[in-house]
C-alpha cells in the first residue's frame, strides 16, 4: 500500500470545512488543469485526467466534521482510496489532510507516486485558496 498525505491549515470553522469537502459538486475546483470533463452530484463525481484515465469516484462514508472518504464506483487502474480529515485547530480555524491510499505494484509505483503526491499538494494549495 502506497500511502500519500498533503495537509494544510484554513483560517475557517471545521463545520464549513468539512461541508464544503463532503460535497463533490465542490472538488471541481480542486482539480488540476489536465482534468476535464467533469460532471458531479453530491455523492459522486466523473471526470478525465489528459492522456491518462477516465475515474468515477463515489463518497463511500462520512463522518460529519471529521471525515470523507471517497473510492471508485467504476473500474480503476488500481485501487485507491481519498480520504480527506478536517479537525478543529482553534475556535475559527481547522487543519485538513489529504491522504491517498494506492495499492501500486513496483512499476506502477515508480511511475504514478510522484504524480500522485503532486496530485494531493495541488488539492490542499486549492482548498488553501478557495476557502483561505
Amino acid at each position: 500500500m502506497t500511502v500519500i498525505e498533503s495537509k494544510v491549515t484554513l483560517k475557517r470553522p471545521v463545520a464549513e470545512v468539512y461541508t464544503f469537502l463532503a460535497d463533490c459538486n465542490n472538488h471541481e475546483q480542486l482539480m488540476p488543469e489536465n482534468v476535464s470533463g467533469w460532471s458531479s452530484t453530491r455523492d459522486e463525481a466523473r471526470f478525465t485526467i489528459q492522456n491518462m484515465a477516465s475515474l468515477a469516484l463515489k463518497v463511500e462514508s462520512r463522518m460529519e466534521n471529521r471525515e470523507v472518504v471517497f473510492v471508485p464506483s467504476e473500474r480503476a487502474p488500481f485501487d485507491v482510496t481519498l480520504r480527506w480529515q478536517v479537525q478543529p485547530d482553534g475556535e475559527y480555524q481547522t487543519q485538513a489532510r489529504l491522504t491517498i491510499e494506492a495499492e501500486l505494484n513496483m512499476m506502477m509505483k515508480m511511475v504514478a507516486a510522484k504524480p500522485l503526491q503532486k496530485l494531493a499538494d495541488f488539492q490542499v494549495e486549492k482548498l488553501r485558496a478557495v476557502l483561505g
